[in-house]
């Protein structure tokens, strides 16, 4: 049994039951005689779990066909740059400025092309999703960028924007496998692992093949989608801890019951959160409740004399990495999928206590 409640932002707490199973297959893989951190990354053992993990990605999200799959690396960050060199193709690109994370993609692409921020949070410190009405489109744009979760900020985009036909791309590090998305509507879909799917050092992009082969003349082969692709992520040697891992996740997903069913766990653990939130003066969400994030809760306390006190107690009862994000102070509690409601509970629980010792 785990002895902690780990409520960081990443990297992440993971199934308990998949690290158990990863313990238990760390010195033989399936009479292997090997770790799978010692397999050739091209040998038959490794590939079966390549192939399988993809496979099982494609299900649980019901790809189509014509969509690759890529296992990369260099994190959410890199595709910062990857997706403007790939697809911006001299045209002009439209962002959406939702936080931290949306104003570092529009910054990297800048250095690549025009940039068109077609609308903007910060108006009000980033604490919303300004109306997909509202926004200042381009009439030929090359694509359309957004953050569909900030992680720090704890601002979450729950309807897909209507581009009409001009892709739309969307960094999903924070909310990847916490709910079903219709991968048709996009373009291109990446994300970081260390969320809800699995160790540090993998980065999952979902492209649809016709923005494949648009890099320009001079581009590193290594930062080409369709040299990737048609490498199946094997270029060079794939982090291959971190996609097995990533499979024992997906599979863990599917006995689960799948996106929908997990969906529903995070939209009760997030309830609990945010209803004791919504019923107390001593703490404070400042996102509007529309768009507050299931798996990213910030909440600072009236006093913040008292963070510190706050979160030694935590610590205390076994509650652990609460502290906010340093630009925005106060606490953040992740909920991501392998989170349980017994977690958020006894949270919850600790900070009625707190208030009570301290209001």
């Amino acid at each position: 049994m785990r002895q902690v409640f780990n409520f960081s932002a990443g990297p992440a707490t993971l199934p308990e039951e998949v690290l158990a199973q990863a313990a238990a297959e760390m010195l033989d893989w399936h009479g292997s005689g090997q770790s799978v951190m010692e397999m050739s990354h091209r040998g038959k053992e490794y590939m079966s779990i390549h192939e399988q993990a993809e496979r099982d990605l494609r299900e649980l999200m019901g790809i189509p066909a014509n969509y690759k799959v890529l296992f990369l690396q260099g994190g959410a960050t890199l595709q910062f740059a990857m997706v403007p060199i790939n697809l911006m193709r001299g045209k002009t690109a439209d962002y959406v400025h939702t936080g931290e994370w949306s104003k570092k993609a529009i910054k990297e692409a800048r250095l690549f092309g025009a940039v068109n921020v077609a609308a903007s949070a910060e108006d009000r410190s980033f604490t919303y999703v300004p109306a997909q009405s509202t926004w200042k489109r381009s009439a030929d744009a090359a694509y359309l960028h957004y953050c569909a979760n900030e992680t720090i900020g704890g601002v979450e985009v729950f309807q897909t924007p209507d581009t009409g036909g001009v892709p739309l791309v969307a960094d999903v590090s924070s909310t990847f496998l916490s709910r079903p998305i219709d991968v048709s509507k996009f373009g291109l879909i990446y994300g970081g692992a260390q969320k809800n799917i699995g160790p540090a050092g993998l980065t999952i992009v979902i492209v649809r093949d016709d923005l494949l082969g648009h890099a320009p003349k001079g581009t590193p082969t290594m930062l080409d989608y369709k040299v990737q692709a048609d490498a199946d992520s094997m270029l060079n040697t794939p982090p291959t801890w971190a996609i097995y891992i990533a499979g024992l996740v997906f599979q863990w997903l599917e006995r689960q019951g799948g996106l929908a069913a997990i969906e529903q766990r995070n939209i009760e653990k997030a309830k609990v959160l945010y209803d004791y939130l919504d019923a107390t003066q001593f703490y404070r969400n400042p996102v509007e409740r529309a768009d507050r994030s299931r798996m990213n809760v910030p909440f600072t306390l009236r006093d913040p004399a008292l963070d510190e006190p706050f979160l030694a107690g935590a610590k205390e009862r076994r509650m652990l990495q609460l502290k906010g994000h340093r630009s925005v102070g106060g606490m953040r509690a992740s909920i991501y999928n392998a989170m349980p409601i017994e977690g958020v509970r006894a949270l919850v629980d600790y900070m009625r206590e707190f208030e009570k010792r301290n209001g």
